[in-house]
């Protein structure tokens, strides 16, 4: 028997509304997904419809089988929950032979190479990042029902830059799609499946007298991402009913580059007058601060998504207020990062719950490195480490090839951005999406190389390829224990309990290319930021540098969408820090790394510890880690270990002021760290 009783009040009159169209407003951390599986269940427990006359469909394979799982857990069995590629394809491998006959096809898994060779038909530039911009310009269009006749003129005065001329592109769009017929049949692209099952239920009664005998009603899950051809596929599953449930935020519509757009949602009461629309916005997720921040930025958004607005109600325990961070580079601000993750580890929050989030990937560099430095496990979510990435790769196989010339320069920059230049890196950041992310990521390696040189006089391009092959080989590995580092757009639907985000800077959030866009693409930033911040549970950190190196001059300006909210921080009063030393208590020599920090002195100054004390401590963390079964510096860093053995506290107050050591380290680990350290008192 369903248990309604286990929903909040808007969540059950959602689950509960009559039979026929439905719009659930549901803002961040509201529980959608069980007011929809509560919704379905609750319709076929009811008897208005059968498991197997339900058709949920999702965005991602992972939140199709998130459904599938609950509805199962509930009871519940035989809904097809799919995303509405997956639907699609095993649709249409059904109905084919009724509208197409013997003629075979099969799917193009790669487009790439199809569209490469469009390319060079035309006389236009077919390297990887080009040929990646087009296949995203054809992508959009057919997600927008545009054609190749049609694109130019659709294009034309948008907010589209396409990375040649339109007419380029259209022809290139053109010949793709006659190269997809070949003497052996059709290919078929992802959208070519939307398109057929639309085509075969628009144009063939039979197909889709069949298909509506079987479908009686339909849940879409993230209704603001649709583009125009999946609305087409809804439709032509509806016919001319109504039975149709969809979720959705507006304010998340952060993918309109795709060609998803809100407008569908926003329509929703218009297209079906007898509508049954409700709010969900208690946020389960979040505290109170944090919700309350969300609000305030979402709040001064401008033009129609804003018309709708949500306003989250966090329902967990009050919790710290978000804070905000100033600092003089990026270097700093990611070693300063770092510091406050282990802070969080020791005060007991695992690793796991953890994430730094960026805006573009080529940010991830620096905050990898300072993570490294500092002993601190990390994996790279939606993207490869920064030295796994094919342009930087390939660039440092080009500097290598650089370094072994006889007549080369004593300028390892100069060097580094000669080598570089054939491989993308422009003197100016060009417009394509794919080309600008690998001129994003040149940049950052000649910013680090820059940072090499300066900091170490003298240094030459063998020794700057020595420095960069340790910093890759200090990376650890990826596991699933590690803090996340990702994009904002990669971190949509996920959540942790603290969250750093970082670089928050003008032309960077919002985007440079949003900005010369205009208000349009202004506003969808402010959503992306508005997602990064509800994915925090209780911890959030808002931080941006003034410049992009050490010493650099400080430039940048803090990001608009936090004018009037964040407090004007100087960087030179200092914004508020982690009580830590900062000078080193044998030298007296400023401090510079997280661990540092937390010993109180350089890692090379003499420690005054013994050497058995700390062996003895490293062995206690060992077998306490195995018995819960995590890393071992989970329990404490060897940094923390290290400031221990040299404190040797005498009991928990004493621990407590050792710098790193948090009142949930001490309830969890005290007693038995205490009695370890026992015979050396």
């Amino acid at each position: 028997m369903l248990n309604l009783d286990d929903l909040d009040d808007d969540q059950r009159v959602a689950a509960t509304a009559p039979r026929g169209p439905v719009c659930i407003l549901a803002g961040a951390g509201t529980g959608k997904t069980r007011t929809i599986t509560y919704r379905i269940a609750h319709l076929i427990e009811s008897g208005f419809v059968s498991p197997n006359r339900v058709l949920a469909v999702t965005f991602t394979s992972r939140a199709a089988g998130e459904m599938r799982h609950r509805l199962g857990l509930m009871g519940v069995g035989g809904v097809q929950a799919r995303t509405f590629h997956a639907a699609a394809r095993r649709q249409l491998s059904y109905f084919w032979p009724q509208i197409a006959g013997d003629l075979p096809w099969r799917m193009l898994d790669n487009k790439f190479p199809l569209v490469g060779r469009a390319a060079r038909s035309v006389s236009v530039d077919s390297s990887k990042e080009n040929v990646r911009d087009l296949l995203g310009e054809i992508e959009w269009a057919k997600a927008s029902l545009v054609t190749p006749d049609q694109y130019v003129e659709r294009v034309t005065g948008s907010d589209r830059t396409p990375p040649v001329p339109p007419e380029k592109v259209a022809e290139v769009y053109r010949r793709y799609e006659n190269g997809k017929t070949t003497g052996e049949g059709m290919l078929l692209d992802f959208d070519d499946l939307l398109l057929h099952v639309a085509g075969a239920l628009e144009n063939a009664p039979a197909v889709a007298e069949e298909f509506r005998a079987q479908y009686r009603t339909f849940v879409v899950d993230e209704y603001q991402d649709v583009t125009p051809l999946q609305q087409r596929v809804l439709d032509a599953w509806l016919g001319e009913r109504d039975d149709l449930t969809v979720v959705g935020d507006a304010n998340q519509t952060i993918y309109s580059f795709t060609g998803a757009t809100p407008d569908h949602l926003l329509n929703f009461s218009r297209t079906y007058e007898n509508a049954t629309v409700v709010k969900l916005q208690r946020d389960y997720r979040s505290t109170p601060q944090i919700t309350d921040l969300a609000n305030t930025v979402i709040g001064r958004a401008q033009g129609r998504v804003a018309g709708t607005r949500l306003e989250l109600q966090g329902m967990r325990p009050p919790g710290p207020e978000p804070q905000f961070h100033s600092y003089d580079d990026e270097p700093t601000e990611a070693r300063e990062v770092a510091g406050k993750i282990l802070t969080l580890l020791n005060q007991g929050v695992p690793a796991s719950e953890i994430a730094v989030l960026y805006r573009i990937n080529a940010q991830s560099q620096v905050f990898e490195q300072a993570l490294a430095d500092a002993g601190i496990v990390y994996q790279v979510r939606g993207g490869e480490g920064f030295y796994n990435r094919p342009e930087i790769r390939q660039a440092i196989t080009e500097l290598v090839r650089a370094s072994q010339r006889d007549d080369l320069p004593d300028d390892p920059v100069r060097v580094t951005r000669a080598a570089l230049a054939p491989l993308g890196l422009t003197p100016t950041e060009p417009e394509g999406a794919q080309a600008r992310e690998r001129w994003q990521s040149l940049n950052a390696l000649v910013d680090l190389v820059e940072e090499l040189v300066r900091a170490t006089p003298g240094l030459d391009l063998p020794g700057v390829l020595r420095a960069l092959r340790q910093r890759a080989d200090a990376k650890h590995p990826p596991t699933m224990e590690g803090v996340t580092l990702a994009s904002l757009h990669a971190a949509k639907g996920l959540e942790w309990d603290a969250v750093f985000l970082v670089g928050l800077v003008e032309n960077t959030l919002p985007i440079s290319h949003a900005i010369k866009a205009g208000d349009h693409q202004i506003e969808e930033e402010r959503r992306l930021f508005y997602v990064g911040i509800t994915r925090a549970r209780e911890h959030l950190y808002c931080s941006w540098s003034l410049a992009r190196q050490e010493g650099g001059r400080k430039t940048r300006q803090r990001t608009r969408f936090l004018d009037g909210i964040a407090p004007e921080l100087d960087v030179a009063k200092g914004p508020p820090r982690t009580v830590r030393p900062k000078r080193c208590r044998v030298c007296g020599h400023p401090l510079d790394t997280p661990a540092e920090k937390v010993l109180g002195r350089h890692e090379d100054c003499p420690s005054g510890a013994d050497e058995e004390v700390f062996e003895t401590l490293r062995a206690w963390r060992g077998e306490v880690a195995r018995e819960a079964n995590v890393p071992a510096y989970i329990v404490f860093s060897d940094a923390t270990l290290m400031a221990i053995a040299e404190a040797l506290p005498g009991d928990e107050s004493e621990l407590l002021d050792v710098s790193g050591v948090g009142p949930v380290k001490v309830e969890r680990y005290g007693a038995g760290l205490l009695e370890a350290l026992s015979n050396f008192r």
